[in-house]
């Protein structure tokens, strides 16, 4: 039985990140906890307090009028908790600093920029920016000093010097014209893309996933037209002029609005990642760990069908 005295910081984040991801599945994986293990925390919790702290069936859960006030007292301490463990750092290893980042992800502006907004706030005094254009090999960039980050979707285990820092997994989805044919299927396979036009980001076949994971291994080899801009790519697909994969997140707000049809890629789904890659030296900085936790919290709270690395 739980020390009816104690109230642990842990305790309070377990009930801010059951109320943020909205499930206790999601939570535990916010939390890098098992389901068991976060189960078994708050019902110590609760018998602590000898009362539930949110109703079971309820998604996304509903707390009682104890949990809620104990959200509010984590809304109070904890972001004190969090800005005096930065200056902590500040004040052992320095304020100063610089975060320059390189993406090859068209996409990553969606999420990026949040992300970029909420560091600010909290370590006002790191020069944030990013390298401008897209880079096809932005590891290049940190070995030639002119990134200090960069936003990968693969790990290559045989290069050296770079340490990388899992971001998160997400589903990628076939998108296609609301009436085209393929539309029915609940979900698609190589061949089907065979004789469509797949319209892609005008990037190297080995960086997208749909081509790497999919068709390439099948032997399939559709035509292909590319675009720079998403809300373009859309356009064709929502025209007939083609088809594409994308994301889940990057495209919900159009899949809402039925502007296009989302399938699943095979009947498990494609499933994508990204990671932060830096030098060495750069790892160990309070700042940069601090940004890898806010990309991951945020993006994992706030874009569909995200999953934790």
């Amino acid at each position: 039985m739980m020390n009816a005295s104690i109230l642990e910081i842990r305790h309070l984040r377990t009930l801010v990140a059951l109320r943020d991801s909205g499930s206790l599945v999601r939570a535990a994986q916010l939390l890098n906890l098992t389901q068991s293990a976060l189960s078994h925390q708050i019902k110590l919790l609760e018998d602590r307090h000898g009362t539930p702290l949110f109703e079971r069936k309820s998604v996304p859960p509903q707390f009682s009028a104890v949990g809620e006030r104990l959200l509010a007292l984590a809304d109070l301490v904890l972001p004190q908790v969090e800005a005096a463990e930065r200056d902590v750092a500040r004040l052992v290893q320095g304020q100063g600093g610089q975060l320059r980042i390189a993406v090859e992800c068209h996409t990553c502006f969606d999420w990026l920029m949040p992300a970029m907004d909420a560091f600010r706030a909290r370590w006002p005094e790191v020069e944030l920016d990013i390298v401008s254009g897209f880079h096809a090999d932005p590891v290049g960039l940190l070995h030639q000093g002119r990134a200090d980050l960069a936003i990968v979707s693969e790990v290559d285990a045989d290069e050296s010097g770079v340490d990388h820092h899992p971001l998160f997994g997400f589903e990628i989805r076939a998108l296609l014209a609301n009436t085209h044919p393929l539309a029915a299927r609940p979900y698609l396979v190589a061949q089907d893309f065979a004789g469509q036009t797949v319209i892609t980001y005008p990037v190297p076949d080995e960086m997208l996933d749909l081509v790497r994971q999919v068709l390439e291994p099948a032997g399939v080899r559709p035509p292909r037209r590319t675009t720079e801009l998403t809300v373009a790519m859309l356009q064709l697909v929502a025209s007939g002029r083609g088809v594409a994969a994308l994301p889940l997140w990057a495209v919900q707000g159009y899949l809402d609005r039925g502007y296009v049809t989302a399938r699943p890629i095979g009947e498990q789904g494609l499933m994508g990642e990204l990671h932060a890659a830096c030098l060495p030296a750069l790892s160990a900085r309070p700042y940069l760990q601090d940004f890898v936790s806010v990309i991951r919290e945020t993006s994992f709270v706030t874009l569909k069908g995200v999953t934790l690395l």
